[in-house]
């Protein structure tokens, strides 16, 4: 692969919700990432960690069903292994919300009395709290990270032991859990290789002694990596747990845009594109492999022109997609934006990057939230800002107010647009 000048990322300031990683599990960053991190489960107890009991709990679930105008697939139910229907927990948005699939809470009360566990997914874009958590989770790890809840009735077992494609930080908010984690069928499986696809093979692994066998209590969490078997059942009371699911990047992914990449620059090559001979017997073995030099030694030459480059502006494309900024005000940034008193920080979860200087002597700022023009003279400047090493005061004006009105810059104590 050919190489050219690097984009270059942008240092940013550390979290401030204290939901990193650290938050999670009681062990320093190497040693986790060096004894656990996608090799085996480790239980972390409340009285080792330091428990936020305002992340979420049962009135947050009632607000969220109640309150929110939640619809599918914000929320599923699950009672005995099987997913219910959507359509038995939904109804119609009523007057001025031609709707059909926003949940009821009444239909979700009658199946959850009668043993469905109740999903809520997709909490990090729903619930502030956990929004932050995330945000920051994915920050530490380098991946991105997905919340969802789980609130199981007594005595009820959510789901029968499987395994999960993405890893997982199990934590304990309310009543208890009982957890059996059991090794692997699959070593460390793709997205598309489900534990459906293994039932026979999972069900024989159910039967062997659990490598943990535990009862989780509020605050208690469990880092499961993604293929590992697990199951659990509420004991004594309503259980809820939330799963913090980290999408794992992968050298595969890395192996698919190469090969994707040079597949359209075979797209290119005339040769690759020209019909087979008249006559040709693509059926004959013999006359199928007089094909496959010329076209191995195409490809070989295509994968050699992909750029390291390419393959690195591909990553930041899904890391930037994978996960959103920090959450902005739109009309409380645009009247900031009019006010000259407006005191401004960088905003937090740019995933910003640099790109080479251009010749009309500007270079490209590209974020989360958009990709800004600014001249090479103020990059520095700018750097050190998204750094938080310097005052956004101190910008030229014309470079500040680009920044603002993109999302880059938001004001001091910007809360949430939630509250």
């Amino acid at each position: 692969m050919t190489t050219s000048s690097r984009t270059r990322p942008v240092a940013s300031p550390t979290c401030v919700g204290g939901h990193g990683l650290a938050s999670f599990v009681a062990l320093d960053r190497a040693t986790f990432a060096d004894e656990y991190w996608g090799r085996r489960p480790v239980l972390t107890r409340a009285a080792d960690r330091t428990p936020d009991p305002g992340l979420f709990g049962p009135d947050a679930v009632d607000e969220l069903l109640a309150r929110r105008a939640l619809r599918t697939p914000f929320l599923r139910m699950a009672r005995e292994g099987r997913t219910l229907d959507d359509s038995s927990f939904t109804l119609g948005g009523g007057v001025g919300a031609t709707i059909g699939d926003q949940v009821s809470e009444d239909l979700v009360l009658r199946h959850f009395a009668d043993g469905a566990t109740i999903v809520l997914q997709a909490l990090h874009r729903t619930w502030p709290p956990l929004a932050d958590a995330a945000q920051e989770l994915a920050a530490d790890l380098g991946h991105p990270v997905q919340v969802n809840a789980y609130v199981t009735p007594p005595q009820n077992r959510g789901f029968d032991d499987h395994y999960d494609v993405h890893d997982v930080f199990v934590l304990q908010v309310s009543g208890e859990k009982h957890w059996q984690v059991r090794p692997p069928v699959v070593e460390a499986p793709l997205r598309d290789q489900p534990w459906t696809d293994h039932r026979d093979a999972v069900r024989r692994a159910a039967q062997a002694p659990p490598t943990i066998d535990a009862v989780l209590s509020p605050g208690d969490c469990l880092y499961v990596p993604r293929g590992w078997l697990h199951s659990a059942t509420a004991l004594g009371g309503t259980s809820i747990h939330l799963t913090m699911g980290v999408h794992v990047w992968t050298r595969r992914q890395l192996a698919d845009d190469l090969l994707q990449a040079a597949a359209r620059r075979l797209d290119d090559d005339p040769e690759v594109r020209a019909a087979l001979a008249p006559g040709v017997d693509a059926l004959d073995p013999d006359a199928a492999a007089e094909l496959l030099p010329g076209i191995r030694s195409a490809v070989a030459a295509a994968l050699a022109e992909v750029s390291d480059d390419e393959l690195v502006a591909i990553l930041a494309r899904r890391v930037r997609s994978a996960q959103r900024a920090e959450p902005m005000g739109a009309l409380r940034q645009q009247a900031a934006t009019a006010d000259p008193g407006t005191t401004w920080r960088p905003r937090r979860h740019l995933a910003a990057r640099w790109e080479a200087e251009r010749a009309d002597g500007m270079v490209a700022l590209v974020t989360r939230v958009a990709r800004i023009d600014v001249p090479a003279r103020h990059r520095a400047a700018v750097a050190e800002v998204l750094a938080g090493d310097a005052d956004p005061a101190t910008l030229d004006p014309s470079v500040h107010r680009s920044l603002c009105l993109a999302g880059v810059l938001v004001p001091v104590d910007e809360p949430h647009p939630s509250e």
